[in-house]
């Protein structure tokens, strides 16, 4: 009898460790075939077995069978619990764990360290702080508040929910803290942005000699690269190889190391490691090519690009979407289609989020008909999809189709959000619709779902501004219940400027100075109010401000691409090899305009103490002219038809704004031009802005 029941155990053990087997390596058709011989064994509801059953059926992804044997046990004990629970979190539900969390209490069940610890991870996904305090207050009522694993899993259930402070209040109580506990609250200090407590923690955890990981490395890496803080970094590169630490051949410090160099603008350095790591990760390419990228240097990006392509590692949705937003940024029309080709060659070029930048692509490149192709073939859409294509609309100027494609959207299943306003406020903004923007205002404050931010009102003050509606505006700033901060106060002035009222501009500039003396984008708008009035000693008093601060106001670049090769001019640039005919072309250009449109130098916009002919000189290498000039230049004229695209990474000037339109008269062209607030269209003398910009 002994013996008959010491082999019927022996089997039910082997079930059990053929079971943990299979969960560990992920072998479900294994899985499932020793779930079957313990079934015709007389194993159906054994206890044990059911939940290595429900642990593995969860870690091999098939939930609904987890369900089901969970569902037909006879007894259950916290482990079933806390399987299934783990199940529903490693699925990508965390919700389904609260909820069977819930259930467990009402069976009569007592959670354990492991339940609690699942399910405090679960609010941590969830952003669930309300739900995640309760099981703190439980876990402090029976004690398992100071278990490791659940101690752990409270700070970084508030580190995830945005309590960094409640994180590190446990963190100092726990009477043991393990190597998880130190990394959690460096990682929740890093996350919190509180870097430089998380530099302290990690010299605490040296000075104590503690042991240090994988996880510790990246995390304090993060926060030096989130601080820019290269020396710290130093210290850690070296400090990972006299100890030892093979970073070439770990993934994650390595990718941690080549952004923290990156980052801190070290790019010889980051090339460095990354030429010494011997399994060269995805994320370490991402993170070299957009340092690149972030550097001006898009030839080194895109060879990088194509040689990540060529060497068979799978380029993920990350990089593709990183990259479509480095070629919108710099309006790379060519290059975002030949990856717009490739991300539908691979499978995760089908992500949400890839469509999405490929569609910010298109926009931001002022191809509009090409996304509003793409926005129609999309599989599906987010809001995030609706908010780009309806900001796409506003930008060039088509309020009302941003308001259609507005309310479309909340015709479906899709509710906007606080960005989605954002989109049609600015929509309606830059096309002038002061009643429909109105209205959207209002929906958006009645929404007490939303709360409306700083630059909803900024959009309102923009578009009375636009209006001349200037006392309602600063009516506006003066009442709304958020601070006013630099950005609205700025938009105010720049329609001060356009309405030429000095008075209001005067005081508008006073507190713009008060509040940020030490931006030079502030006095060069005050300067261009004075000098738009003649009041020229005023205009020179506020230039010699600046020069005695030593403040320098970001130069002005655009760009022209021409045969897939980007063309960057800075204002006044004489170093193009074609400098001398881009001068003669436009000299043409002006010529004929003067014969044929009587168009004079706008030179109220050039320096004031100069002679004419200098100020003329001066507008006429303005760096929007200068790429004109090279389209031109290219033989643009004798292909006919073609649009020449210009980018600006500053408000294109009034003088240049009047030059480009005449030109697209006589030329009989079209020219699309993007700077920093809006795409200008000029066709047949007239621009898409309506001259409000």
């Amino acid at each position: 009898m002994n013996r008959r029941l010491y082999s019927v155990l022996s089997e039910r053990q082997k079930f059990a460790n053929f079971l943990r087997f299979c969960s560990k390596s992920l072998l479900l058709d294994q899985g499932m075939q020793v779930h079957g011989a313990s079934v015709k064994m007389g194993f159906g509801f054994d206890l044990m077995l059911s939940n290595d059953l429900i642990a593995m059926y969860g870690k091999c992804g098939r939930l609904d069978v987890a369900c089901d044997v969970f569902d037909r046990m006879l007894e259950r004990n916290v482990v079933s619990w806390t399987a299934l629970m783990c199940g529903h979190i490693q699925n990508g539900n965390p919700l389904a764990s609260l909820s069977l969390f819930s259930k467990m209490g009402l069976s009569g069940v007592k959670p354990n360290d492991f339940t609690f610890s699942m399910n405090l991870k679960a609010c941590g996904l969830l952003n669930g702080l309300d739900i995640g305090r309760q099981i703190h207050d439980i876990c402090v009522k029976t004690g398992f508040d100071m278990v490791n694993v659940v101690g752990n899993s409270i700070i970084d259930m508030y580190s995830k929910c945005g309590r960094v402070t409640e994180a590190a209040r446990m963190f100092e109580v726990m009477p043991v803290r393990s190597l998880v506990s130190w990394n959690a609250m460096i990682g929740g200090y890093t996350l919190a942005g509180f870097c430089e407590k998380a530099l302290v923690l990690f010299r605490k955890m040296q000075e104590g000699r503690q042991v240090l990981d994988e996880f510790t490395f990246t995390s304090t890496m993060k926060a030096c690269s989130d601080l820019g803080a290269i020396k710290e970094g130093n210290q850690i590169h070296a400090f990972l190889i006299t100890g030892g630490f093979l970073y070439s051949v770990n993934t994650a410090i390595a990718g941690a190391l080549v952004d923290l160099y990156v980052k801190c603008g070290k790019l010889f350095e980051a090339r460095r490691v990354f030429s010494h790591i011997e399994k060269k990760h995805v994320i370490s390419w991402t993170a070299l090519i957009l340092g690149y990228a972030q550097e001006g240097n898009l030839a080194e990006s895109i060879d990088l690009l194509r040689q990540l392509r060529e060497s068979g590692i799978h380029v993920d949705r990350f990089i593709l979407s990183s990259m479509m937003g480095v070629f919108a940024d710099f309006a790379l029309v060519q290059q975002g289609k030949q990856m717009h080709a490739f991300a539908i060659k691979v499978p995760s070029g089908v992500d949400i989020s890839v469509c999405n930048s490929i569609l910010d692509m298109y926009l931001k490149c002022g191809m509009i008909n090409e996304a509003e192709r793409l926005f129609g073939e999309m599989p599906s859409r987010n809001v995030i999809s609706w908010t780009v294509m309806i900001t796409g609309y506003g930008k060039h100027g088509l309020g009302k189709e941003a308001i259609r494609l507005f309310n479309e959207m909340q015709l479906g299943s899709t509710e906007p959000d606080d960005v989605t306003y954002l989109a049609v406020l600015l929509g309606c903004s830059h096309s002038g619709l002061v009643e429909e923007g109105q209205e959207y205002f209002s929906r958006l404050c009645s929404d007490h779902r939303i709360k409306a931010r700083v630059e909803h009102y900024a959009c309102m003050v923009d578009l009375l501004g636009r209006a001349g509606r200037l006392k309602e505006a600063k009516n506006l700033i003066d009442s709304m219940p958020l601070k006013a901060n630099v950005g609205i106060w700025q938009t105010l002035l720049s329609a001060c400027r356009v309405h030429r009222d000095l008075e209001l501009g005067g005081e508008v500039g006073d507190i713009l100075l008060r509040l940020d003396s030490e931006n030079a984008v502030n006095y060069v708008m005050m300067s261009n109010i004075y000098a738009d009035a003649g009041y020229w000693k005023e205009c020179e008093r506020i230039r010699e401000l600046v020069k005695s601060k030593r403040l320098k106001k970001e130069a002005g670049r655009s760009w022209v691409e021409i045969d897939k090769e980007v063309h960057v001019f800075y204002g006044g640039d004489d170093t193009h090899p074609l400098s001398e005919k881009i001068h003669d072309i436009l000299k043409e250009m002006e010529r004929r305009m003067k014969e044929e449109l009587g168009y004079v130098y706008g030179v109220k916009y050039a320096l004031h103490d100069v002679e004419e002919e200098s100020k003329m000189e001066n507008l006429r290498v303005h760096s929007e002219k200068l790429a004109i000039g090279l389209a031109l230049v290219c033989g643009v004229l004798e292909e006919g038809g073609k649009v020449i695209r210009v980018f600006k990474n500053l408000r294109v000037c009034g003088d240049c704004h009047e030059f480009i339109k005449g030109l697209s008269k006589i030329l009989k062209m079209v020219f699309v031009v993007r700077d920093a607030n809006r795409f200008h269209m000029f066709e047949d003398g007239l621009c898409s802005c309506g001259d409000y910009w």
